[in-house]
């Protein structure tokens, strides 16, 4: 599926479309969203065009008595079967062109039968039995619906079919013929014109829905990131840790790394608090880059970082650990007061398997891990004992 941004939509809606066209990645997912619609109605709209199509026998039986067993051929025999079919096609493939052009097919098909049954009929009735097509026209512009372009192929079409059959009938003079003419052509550009500006709707629709879209999943972004720094927040731990702890979740063991950078408090009081967020922010972003995008990070709490390492043990979460703490301490961010002059950070490494610790419990573990490290003078990492995992 194409990846369609916010930015992409709203300039498409400034732009007005007038050609009924938009970019590349907003017209793929227009088309899916058109093709999808319909198929889910095509089957409906088949029932109900062949019940009416078939209908028409009994206009046939009275107006065209002496070519009836043909035309009924033609309505039950070719027409009702290549409905069918060309439903069923496009519902087994389903692709936008292919609906245009089977649409178009159908719509000549509707139109071009009967009344080349009727070039053989010497019935006086003709020229209210040719008035029966307006109903075609009407049906494959209302109910089938295709897309502009295929919209106006199929009503040329539709009209060379029809007014040659109907001059080859011989049964209307100049001026009756000449009137027959004018109608179709008025009847397929008042169509035509309508067809523009309903597709123009459907889009400007589309537009609007998947807008709406956007806006939402860029609110459901927004509302699990940390503003300051752009990292997980407390909502999004709470919904990946019921992911990973589900009962259908594959992943056998969970480390987590607790992190504070060491004496933040002295950091803010010593530089203020605009440089203690920029600290915070260039932390984060190489934690980042140091665990990859496989891990998520958190933004704990205050100056606490939470990483979360699925499928790792608690030896891997370990030199995971202390590859962070280099980064931090590589950063040689200035910090006047602390023990190494340079921001530092104290590191709690626990693990689990999801099936026999809550996560609850791992984060306490990994906590109590981190005390330990604060403890033991910081800038160091201290690994919580997990008998059942040595298990």
């Amino acid at each position: 599926m194409s990846i369609v941004t916010l930015e992409q939509v709203e300039a498409q809606i400034a732009h007005r479309f007038a050609l009924l066209r938009f970019e590349p990645e907003i017209e793929l997912l227009f088309r899916q969203d058109y093709v999808a619609e319909r198929n889910r109605l095509i089957g409906i709209w088949a029932v109900i065009g062949l019940f009416i199509y078939d209908l028409v026998y009994f206009g046939d039986r009275a107006m065209i008595p002496d070519v009836l067993t043909e035309v009924t051929a033609l309505r039950l025999l070719v027409f009702t079967p290549a409905v069918i079919a060309c439903a069923l096609v496009v519902r087994r493939w389903p692709s936008s062109r292919l609906y245009d052009a089977l649409s178009v097919l159908v719509a000549v098909l509707g139109v071009s039968l009967p009344m080349a049954a009727a070039v053989g009929s010497q019935s006086s009735y003709l020229l209210i039995y040719q008035n029966y097509n307006a109903a075609a026209f009407l049906f494959f512009v209302i109910a089938l619906r295709p897309l502009f372009p295929a919209m106006l192929a199929g009503l040329v079409l539709m009209c060379v079919s029809h007014l040659s059959a109907a001059y080859l009938t011989g049964a209307f003079d100049a001026v009756t013929f000449g009137g027959i003419v004018t109608f179709y052509l008025m009847l397929s550009i008042f169509l035509a014109a309508a067809a523009y500006f309903l597709e123009r709707t459907d889009r400007r629709n589309f537009l609007n829905q998947l807008r709406a879209a956007l806006l939402y999943r860029q609110l459901e972004v927004n509302s699990e990131r940390d503003e300051l720094t752009g990292l997980l927040n407390r909502r999004s731990l709470a919904r990946i840790g019921r992911e990973s702890w589900s009962a259908e979740a594959e992943t056998p063991v969970v480390s987590a790394i607790l992190l504070d950078i060491d004496h933040f408090k002295r950091f803010n009081d010593l530089y203020g608090h605009i440089d203690g967020d920029a600290c915070i922010r260039t932390v984060s972003q190489h934690i980042c880059a140091t665990v990859g995008k496989a891990n998520c990070v958190f933004r704990f709490g205050g100056e606490e970082i939470l990483v979360l390492l699925p499928g790792q043990t608690s030896l891997q979460a370990l030199a995971t650990a202390e590859k962070i703490r280099r980064a931090v301490e590589g950063l040689a961010i200035p910090h006047g007061k602390s023990d190494h002059g340079v921001v530092t950070a104290s590191l709690g490494v626990a693990s689990a398997m999801p099936a026999q610790m809550a996560i609850e419990k791992l984060l306490q573990r990994a906590d109590e891990a981190l005390y330990e490290a604060k403890h033991r003078g910081r800038n160091t990492v201290v690994i919580a004992e997990e008998p059942q995992i040595a298990a």
